[in-house]
């Protein structure tokens, strides 16, 4: 069982406060019991419940003027009025100064209350972590903007910052070698790759494509990094599953970039592939030219993709997974590639590029020869690539 809530109840009946105590207890709650509005204010002030239970007809205080206090020293901490039946009007008014819900006594059915404490305390929990993630966003924020600073001052730390930040060029994962490559038209790069085990069986791993060029490009890559680490860390800590689920992550990832001061926006393919049972789970916001999949006869292009991360607020990411067994190789290549070719429409530049692709190995190295990227003397864009080979540890 997780954290005990705590419960204060309200109630001069010294009967209905016995029942009510009776209850929370075979509930396995915490309770705590107050007789009086102040008493039962001074309680919740020195206790800090997780919910309130109160009467409205109270000796002294009465019941309405405690809820307005309660909800003015915690508006998030839930109150249910539990009062007599037939009060109508008291329960508008209840509402109107901040209650959560309203039940009437005598409780004959106490699965009534039950429902209402359980919705309650989870309405409080979800604003409790959107709170907690509006800090922590913020908090990012603030270090943001000062950092982004600092790298436009120096951009040559920045690139020493970013290069830190990507993986080994070559990572092998089970049956499964990974190698990456970057070229940044300028000295920093829009383009990232990464890829990093999740627990004993998965490996996460990622390419995307931040908006625009410089310092504010590159310093989303290492938002987008840290972003990632933060819920790598969390799901090593049990605290939750999110890395593990593409849909999920992207979803994360909108609402830090969206809210984020660094006005941009990326495309993103994040993909989780399962070790053992050679399946992959994957999510696209918007990536494009499409992942590539070999199996030795011809080359499938994976063409599920949502809008691009930090685009829009409401945007929604769908979740695919397919069968990994027969691929041999996978390869993602940024959109940075297509400026190689003439101006055409993108249809027309990805055919060609698939044309390429076919028309020899599909290897890093030898693509980067096959495009001439390296004799280049101006790269018009930032190109990635990000390579999945199958094939033993000795290979």
């Amino acid at each position: 069982m997780g954290e005990i809530v705590k419960i204060l109840t309200i109630e001069d009946e010294a009967a209905v406060r016995r029942s009510l105590v009776a209850h929370l207890e075979d509930m396995e709650y915490d309770y705590i019991e107050a007789s009086s509005g102040s008493e039962g204010i001074a309680l919740f002030k020195e206790s800090n419940p997780d919910l309130v239970l109160c009467d409205l007809r109270l000796p002294g205080m009465d019941g309405l003027d405690v809820l307005s206090t309660l909800t003015e020293l915690s508006p998030d901490t839930p109150i249910i009025i539990v009062s007599g039946a037939n009060q109508v009007a008291d329960a508008i008014q209840a509402l109107k100064r901040g209650a959560w819900d309203y039940i009437t006594k005598p409780i004959v059915d106490f699965q009534t209350l039950d429902t209402a404490m359980e919705r309650a305390l989870n309405r409080a929990r979800l604003i409790k972590e959107n709170h907690a993630y509006q800090k922590h966003l913020e908090a990012l924020n603030i270090e943001l903007s000062a950092a982004l600073g600092q790298l436009r001052e120096d951009e040559e730390a920045a690139r020493a910052l970013q290069s830190s930040l990507l993986p080994p060029k070559e990572a092998q994962f089970g049956e499964y070698k990974f190698r990456r490559q970057l070229f940044p038209s300028l000295l920093l790069s829009g383009d990232f790759v990464d890829y990093f085990p999740i627990g004993d069986h998965d490996v996460g791993f990622y390419i995307a494509d931040i908006s625009g060029h410089g310092a504010a490009s590159a310093f989303v890559t290492v938002m987008l990094k840290t972003l990632f680490e933060k819920h790598l860390d969390a799901y090593q800590r049990d605290q939750e599953d999110v890395i593990r689920q593409p849909s999920d992550m992207l979803d994360h990832l909108n609402r830090a970039i969206y809210v984020s001061p660094i006005e941009k926006y990326l495309t993103i393919f994040y993909g989780v592939l399962d070790l053992r049972e050679h399946r992959l789970r994957f999510c696209s916001g918007g990536q494009f030219p499409y992942p590539m999949l070999f199996d030795g006869q011809e080359i499938k292009t994976l063409t599920s993709h949502d809008k691009p991360v930090g685009l829009f607020e409401d945007s929604i990411f769908m979740q695919h997974e397919i069968d990994f067994t027969s691929v041999q190789q996978m390869l993602m290549i940024s959109d940075g590639i297509l400026e190689l070719f003439p101006r055409d429409s993108a249809r027309r530049r990805t055919e060609w590029l698939l044309q390429m692709v076919a028309d020899g190995s599909p290897e890093i190295d030898d693509l980067v020869e096959r495009f001439n990227i390296e004799e280049l003397d101006e790269i018009p864009d930032d190109i990635a690539f990000l390579s999945i080979v199958r094939g033993s540890d000795d290979e």
